[in-house]
Parts: C-alpha cells; sequence; structure tokens
C-alpha cells in the first residue's frame, strides 16, 4: 500500500530551481560573511585523509540516508559546496560497494519547495515494501520554522539514484499553533518502521525548554503524518535531542535485524545527539509497540554523562540495516579541531569516521563497536613484535609501517596490580580524569599505550593510553586519548577525552586499536567497549616525519601479549 502511494506521486513531483540561503538558528557556527568563501587552498595538503571519507573540499557534517539500494551502500551528507564553514546545505551523495571507496555523485537534495527552500537538513532512509527508498529530512521554510519532507527516487532501475524528486505534499509534518512544537527545534528524522497495527513510525527531535523530546508520528501512507498524543521518550535537562536514531538489536549474535523488528529476542536501542554538548549518547531498553513507549533498562543514564558511542569528536551519527551482510552499520561526523581560519586556508572541513559494524554486548547492557571488516583490504608492510615486558618508562618505536597512515592493534596483560593508585570515590568523570592524569603524569599502572602521530623527539605527539586503578571491589580501567601535546599549533582544540572501560584486567587482556589517518585518530579499546575518535594538527609530525611508539609511565611493568601493525594504502574516494 504504501510503495503503490509513493510511485503514484511521481507524476504530481516537480523539483524547483530556486537556492536561496539565508542564516538560521543552527547548532553549527553560523559564519555568514564566510559561507561562500571559495579558498585558494594550497597542493600541499599534509592533513587530507587516505581512508576516511571526505570530499575533495568544503564543508561536510551529518552522514544523512544510509541505505543499500540493489547491492550498492549509498551515503548522503550535509555539504555546503561554496565554502569551507557550514552554510549553503545540500545533500551531496556519494556510493561505494565495499563501505571504503567512494564514487560521487551530483548533489542529491537541495533548496527548491518552500518546505526546504532555506535548507535542507539531516534526515534518514526508510526502504518501504517492495524495496522501494523513501526519503525524510528536515527543511527550513521562508519563516525559517524546521519543517518536514519527503523525497523518493525518479527513476527505481537506477542503482546509483541519481536523481530525487520531492513530494506535492511537502512539508508533511509541521510546527502548527495547535502542536505547540517548537518552531526551531524540530528536527532530523528517524528511519521509520512498521508497528503491530501496520502503522509506520517515525521519531523526530525536539525539547520544551529544557526538556529533549523524541516527538513520535504514525501514518498508513508515509504521506499522511499524525502525531502521537505522547513522544516516544523525553528527558529534563538535556536540551535539543538532534539526529535521534531508534532501532532493535539482537540479544544473540552480531547479526543485524530489521528497523520494525519487536519481541522477546531484542532490545531496543535509542540514540540522541545532544546540541548542548555535541555528544552521542544512548540507551539500551525495552519497546513497548502497542502503546508506543520506550523504557531504557533499570541504571540507564540518559545523559552523555552515561553510555556514549565514542567518546571524543564523534556527532550526529545514523545507522542502517546492511543487508548485503546482514549487519547493523554505524556512520558518524569527526568534526574539527582546526580553527575556522585554518579550515578556511585549506579549504575544508570535517570528515566522517571509519564505518563500524555495531550489535549488542553479550552482557546485554551496552553496545560493541568495531571498524568494518572491508577496512582491512587495505593493510600492507605488517609488522609484529614479539611479546615483552614493556618497564616502567619505557618508549619503544615500531618501526616498518607509515605511521601517518596506519591500522594498529596492540593488546596488554598485567602481572601485578601491587602499584595500582586507589580509585578516588570522586573521580567520576573520565574525560576530567584524563585531562589531569595524561600521559605526562607518571602513575603506577599507567599509563600505558600508544604514542601516535609523534615527531621523532616526541615535542608532538597524540598519545592513546590506558591506567588502572583499586576500586572499592575491582580494579577499574581507565581510557584516555590525550591530545595537549598533539600539535604546536595553539590554535587548535586539543581537549583531552576519556572513558572508564568495563574490562577486568585481573583475568582479560586489555586491548587497544587505533586508526591512524593524518588528522584522525580512531581508536577502540576492549575490543570495541569504548571508543575515543580525535582531530589533531601536528606541525612536525606530518607524512614521513611522523612515528609510532609504545609506551609505559608507569613504575610497574606491563607485558605487551601482541603488537600487529599496518601501514593502510590509500582509498579511493570522491
Amino acid at each position: 500500500m504504501a510503495k503503490s502511494c509513493i510511485v503514484g506521486l511521481y507524476l504530481f513531483f516537480a523539483v524547483l530551481a530556486s537556492h536561496g540561503i539565508v542564516e538560521l538558528q543552527a547548532s553549527h557556527h553560523v559564519y555568514r560573511n564566510l559561507q561562500t568563501v571559495q579558498s585558494s587552498a594550497s597542493a600541499d595538503q599534509p592533513y587530507r585523509t587516505g581512508y576516511h571519507f571526505q570530499p575533495p573540499k568544503n564543508w561536510i557534517n551529518d552522514p544523512n540516508g544510509l541505505m543499500v539500494y540493489k547491492g550498492i551502500y549509498h551515503l548522503f551528507y550535509q555539504y555546503n559546496p561554496k565554502g569551507a564553514v557550514w552554510g549553503n546545505i545540500v545533500w551531496a551523495h556519494s556510493t561505494s560497494k565495499d563501505l571504503v571507496n567512494w564514487t560521487p555523485h551530483e548533489p542529491a537534495i537541495h533548496p527548491s519547495q518552500p518546505g526546504d527552500i532555506n535548507g535542507c537538513w539531516s534526515g534518514s532512509a526508510t526502504i518501504l515494501p517492495g524495496g522501494t527508498p523513501a526519503m525524510l529530512y528536515t527543511g527550513i521554510d521562508p519563516k525559517n520554522s524546521q519543517v518536514q519532507n519527503l523525497a523518493v527516487p525518479k527513476n527505481l532501475s537506477d542503482p546509483y539514484l541519481r536523481e530525487w524528486v520531492k513530494s506535492p505534499k511537502n512539508p508533511l509534518m509541521q510546527p502548527t499553533a495547535e502542536n505547540k512544537i517548537n518552531a526551531s527545534s524540530f528536527r532530523d528524522p528517524t528511519t521509520a518502521w512498521l508497528g503491530p497495527d501496520k502503522k509506520w513510525r517515525v521519531i523526530i527531535g525536539s525539547k520544551i525548554d529544557r526538556r529533549g523530546l523524541a516527538i513520535l508520528f504514525k501514518s498508513k501512507d508515509f504521506v499522511n503524518w499524525v502525531q502521537a498524543p505522547t513522544p516516544l521518550r523525553a528527558a529534563e535537562g538535556t536540551g535539543m535531542w538532534e539526529c535521534p536514531d531508534f532501532y532493535p538489536v539482537s540479544l544473540r549474535g552480531r547479526n543485524g535485524v530489521d528497523t520494525s523488528l519487536n519481541g522477546p529476542s531484542v532490545k531496543h536501542v535509542l540514540k540522541l545527539s545532544l546540541d548542548d554538548t555535541k555528544h552521542d549518547f544512548y540507551t539500551v531498553g525495552s519497546y513497548d509497540g502497542s502503546r508506543d513507549v520506550y523504557t531504557p533498562d533499570k541504571g540507564s543514564v540518559e545523559s552523555d554523562s552515561g553510555l556514549r558511542y565514542d567518546y571524543g569528536k564523534y556527532y550526529a551519527s545514523k545507522t542502517f540495516l546492511d543487508s548485503i551482510k546482514n549487519r547493523r552499520v554505524l556512520c558518524g561526523w569527526l568534526n574539527e579541531s582546526s580553527s575556522v581560519a585554518d579550515d578556511i586556508k585549506k579549504g575544508w572541513a570535517g570528515v566522517h569516521a571509519i564505518p563500524r559494524h555495531i550489535w549488542l554486548d553479550k552482557s546485554g547492557k551496552q553496545l560493541i563497536q568495531w571498524p568494518v571488516v572491508e577496512i582491512e583490504k587495505l593493510r600492507a608492510n605488517h609488522v609484529t613484535l614479539p611479546s615483552k615486558l614493556l618497564k616502567g618508562g619505557s618508549v619503544v618505536e615500531v618501526t616498518g609501517v607509515t605511521a601517518s597512515q596506519a591500522d594498529v592493534d596492540i593488546s596488554f596483560e598485567i602481572t601485578s596490580f601491587e602499584k595500582a593508585e586507589v580509585l578516588d570515590p570522586s573521580w567520576t568523570n573520565p574525560q576530567l580524569l584524563c585531562s589531569q592524569k595524561g600521559a605526562s603524569v607518571k602513575g603506577g599502572l599507567g599509563p600505558f599505550g600508544l604514542l601516535v602521530l609523534a615527531s621523532k623527539g616526541l615535542s608532538e605527539n597524540t598519545a592513546v593510553l590506558f591506567r588502572i586503578f583499586k576500586g572499592q571491589n575491582k580494579h577499574v580501567v581507565l581510557m584516555c586519548s590525550d591530545q595537549s601535546r598533539s600539535s604546536l599549533n595553539q590554535n587548535n582544540d586539543k581537549t583531552t577525552y576519556g572513558a572508564f572501560l568495563d574490562v577486568d584486567p585481573l583475568h582479560q587482556s586489555l586491548s587497544l586499536r587505533s586508526l591512524i589517518d593524518h588528522s584522525i585518530v580512531e581508536s577502540f579499546g576492549g575490543g570495541g567497549k569504548a571508543c575515543i575518535s580525535a582531530r589533531v594538527y601536528p606541525t612536525l609530525a606530518i607524512d614521513n616525519a611522523a612515528h609510532l611508539f609504545v609506551f609505559n609511565n608507569g613504575s610497574e611493568a606491563v607485558k605487551i601479549a601482541k603488537l600487529n601493525a599496518w601501514s593502510m594504502n590509500k582509498a579511493k574516494i570522491n
């Protein structure tokens, strides 16, 4: 029914040609005078990525409309075609057969209707019965209100979906005096799902004062939407909920499941991007499909002091069901640490993280994330280190790999816990703790880990590390990404990030995998239980002048159980 309705609309769809853009209230900094500044970027580009997604130039942010269609992966994303700061936003479009190499296409959605004349903001893809993709996205109308629109492919026989048309009924959902929806905080519709009554559901992020909302709408035909009496979920004191994502995860195994699946074999995940802090947090819980209520599991923390996809620079993420490999894949935006002036000088801003396979941990309490296996085909020049004891104060260089573009996987074993520091009960904020106890602060059991994108004399380095503390009833593992010495350029954001890692070092090795790509360090601790992404801009440790080290700045020795490192070949990206 939904498919025939959508296809029937094709005869009436029209794409208008207007591209008017005005200054908008946005979650990103608005530099109106810079939005159309074309950079005369230098040919010397030591910070451009080798294997992370980015366009040839200009600003990008949120990934949008992720999906598989006719065996091809589709990535749409927020893009400014006219400059290296946020503004003039359209939906750019690239496709891939492996989530590694990407081919660009013309922008798919751009301002052309009253419902999006002032901007085409984020949204999601839904695959309707029969395989027809449908895109719900936020548009900015002539009053600068945020409204929701529908677009569908013009030609379903084109596997690359290069042309899109918009519904003449747009906008389909909008703030009114009756519904009292906040017109400046109503955006980013999710992938829709079918309920037990065969009606489609979608949630849209919003807020009332400081109360975050996931507003729920229902539809029989994907065109006429009715607001539900209550939101799917709300939480006080959290501010605006951007880019919500809601999906089921299997209680067993690593396979992904259809977004509409519910029942005893799954739990549900609600992810929210907090506009106030630019952090993506999530809870795991249960979804009552008849009442349309999501309830986080007992003990869940509904803020960014709870579970996060990533404890570093990672925002506006989106998942999709990969029907090719039967998995759920997560994509996210790694925003900048460089200054606006430097962004304009280099001619670009923003990159995307490596897509991650996600599944529910055996505990049922959190997600596990791991880079998609396809990225491993870029590996070259395999280097290993034999198992060895790393004494306190040691720094060991790993040679034979291109340290500015590498994949490093290391495991540590702890043989003695006597010198572990006692964890003060007040040390509950891991980021603050990491900023106070970074790589240069000598400890008992740690800090130990990797020094990446390091200069020869270590005046520049990014440290990805562990510390182990004695808690009340167990040992506590702290994972940090310390950017305090990442660059001699003081104009960069060099914030240190941290997370507590749910691993028992008495019975488990401590594993760390870091993907290094010129200005990117994506790190996965404990097999993907905690992830920290950083953006760094060294001045010395660039290209062939970058080095890679293993270090231990604690007084207790630790054992390197294994180390594997690879240079990474360049992917074909746009």
